[in-house]
């Protein structure tokens, strides 16, 4: 995810209805205000002084007209206006043109900007309506005592207060049902900086056909298991968040099944359904166009640089399925603890960089946050609109691995496997990847990355500085809201990593590159049944598994439940 800082926690009542709640404009204000004053009885005019404890804007002031700028700052004096034709912002096809032209003309308790202007859709705050409403009251009172209100306009009062006392009564009833949840909110919640949100799947998953990377058959078994997510997100200031995640899970994907990484799960993990914390991170802003982030456990490269695939990547709980067709491959090539950067160039261009070290905790040799394994990564991103983005992307890397494509192209993988110790291995990695949303029902993403690994050390035969050089592409269609609002279909088209060519210490000891072609081919429907709750039915088809054409091909089938709050 790329970093995104928002207010946090605000306590207004549109965060305790959990809808947006547009403020009351003036205009709103003068129809309401013909209504409100016949519910009232002529009283003595005081001087407004404070407001539910608040200091009036100036001190000792009597307020004689209905100064709707009285929150204002001190130095916008406000002027009184004797007619509408005086403010520059109303027109006669305005909806309360009539209110305020009664309010103005026939009771004088209107006031103007000293540009002239009325400002009818500017929000108004509870003070300001108590203080304008006044002023308007003491002006009718006065010219009640004076004479000056005549029996058809008290006539009108009259009939406006039988009219409108069931609103106003239900009004009031309202406005003290929300406040006692406000205090009951407010009473009850676990904390005022924090709020909890989960995410649960369960997966149901099996392999139909096809064979290993050795050539054997791919036993056909079906499994069943979930991924269990909690997050406390909080903040201190309104603009940084710490992220605590703890996890469950027990899906141990097709990895270990086929003895290739192609086509394994995004979300597989086996922990044995033990909790631990996952994620463990934290992020802010310095000034207004520098981002940062702290990551002290399972950090990833989306944390802090975008992926280009908005609507495949969906961090395992939507999107696609597979670890290959949710992010380009060369961005597996940095993970755990360090620091990312995304700093803002302009409107148009994203510069993003960081640092994580896969053993940062350890203080062993060959371990700790600069002598053990590592990824940086750089990238510049345009994005001109909502709907186009282009990135490139480069990581340096050591001891690290992608987890997808060939036994091969996780070069240092294999020769542990095949020498029988730990092999050291660096790595350059390139990548360009695009998203084009090309309508509201369909978008066109893909990326392709090229990845050179080299030893290190010497290992075996194999000598030091042996190297290999891998290709991956994908070219995907999303379809969002596909027969109903929240609902997306996607396909993918790609070849994970395939090595296309070995130094000659690695070819004298009888390995070589990949000599086929293995194309992955993904087909997903993400249904909306209700809110929080998505099934993703799936298929994943690998031909000539481990680049092997004498591999059978491989399909597998995925039924992805996701219950999130």
């Amino acid at each position: 995810m790329t970093l995104r800082f928002e207010p946090w926690m605000s306590r207004d009542l549109k965060q305790v209805s959990g809808q947006a709640s547009p403020g009351v404009d003036r205009w709103t204000l003068l129809s309401l205000l013909l209504g409100v004053l016949a519910s009232t009885a002529p009283a003595q005019a005081e001087p407004v002084s404070s407001v539910d404890g608040m200091e009036a804007p100036v001190a000792n002031r009597t307020v004689t007209h209905l100064d709707l700028g009285v929150m204002e700052p001190l130095t916008q004096t406000l002027s009184q206006v004797t007619a509408v034709s005086q403010l520059a912002d109303v027109q006669p096809t305005d909806w309360a043109f009539q209110a305020l032209q009664s309010l103005v003309e026939r009771y004088g308790c209107i006031a103007g900007y000293p540009d002239g202007t009325f400002r009818g859709d500017r929000a108004l705050t509870r003070y300001e309506f108590a203080a304008g409403l006044n002023a308007c009251l003491d002006q009718i009172l006065a010219q009640v005592g004076g004479d000056g209100l005549d029996l058809g306009d008290l006539a009108t009062i009259q009939r406006l207060q039988a009219d409108f006392a069931e609103q106003l009564a239900s009004l009031r009833g309202r406005v003290d049902s929300l406040e006692s949840r406000l205090e009951t909110i407010e009473a009850q919640q676990f904390s005022t900086t924090t709020r909890l949100e989960g995410a649960v799947i369960f997966s149901l998953y099996g392999i139909a056909a096809g064979d290993r990377a050795d050539g054997t058959n791919a036993d056909r078994v079906t499994g069943f298991g979930h991924r269990t997510r909690l997050e406390f997100l909080s903040s201190f200031s309104g603009e940084d968040q710490l992220l605590i995640r703890l996890q469950s899970s027990n899906i141990p994907g097709f990895g270990g099944e086929l003895g290739t990484p192609e086509g394994d799960l995004f979300y597989a993990d086996d922990n044995g359904s033990n909790v631990e914390i996952d994620a463990l991170n934290y992020r802010f802003p310095i000034g207004d166009k520098l981002n940062v982030l702290l990551a002290a456990n399972a950090a990833a490269s989306d944390d802090f640089a975008s992926t280009v695939n908005p609507f495949l990547d969906g961090d395992g709980n939507s999107g696609a399925l597979s670890r290959f067709a949710t992010r380009a491959s060369i961005f597996y090539l940095i993970e755990q603890s360090g620091i990312g950067l995304e700093y803002a160039l302009s409107d148009d261009f994203t510069l993003s960089a960081g640092y994580y070290a896969a053993n940062a905790a350890d203080s062993a040799p060959g371990s700790g946050l600069f002598d053990g394994p590592f990824g940086a990564l750089g990238q510049l991103a345009f994005h001109p609109s909502d709907d186009f983005e282009l990135a490139l992307t480069y990581l340096r890397s050591y001891g690290l691995e992608t987890g997808t494509g060939s036994t091969l192209s996780n070069f240092g993988s294999f020769l542990t496997d095949r020498f029988g110790e730990t092999a050291a291995v660096s790595s350059d990695a390139f990548g360009a990847e695009m998203s084009w949303q090309l309508a509201d029902w369909a978008a066109l993403g893909g990326w392709v990355g090229y990845v050179k690994s080299k030893t290190t050390q010497a290992i075996g035969p194999i000598d030091s500085g042996a190297e290999i050089e891998s290709w991956n592409w994908a070219v995907s269609l999303a379809f969002p809201d596909l027969f109903g609002d929240g609902n997306l279909a996607g396909i993918l088209v790609g070849q994970e990593p395939r090595v296309t060519t070995v130094s000659d210490s690695l070819d004298r000891a009888g390995i070589s590159q990949d000599q086929d072609i293995s194309l992955h081919l993904e087909a997903f429907y993400s249904w909306q049944v209700a809110d929080g709750i998505t099934i993703t039915p799936g298929l994943i088809w690998l031909t000539a598994p481990n680049h092997n054409h004498h591999n059978d091909d491989v399909v597998m089938g995925v039924i992805r439940t996701t219950f999130s709050f």
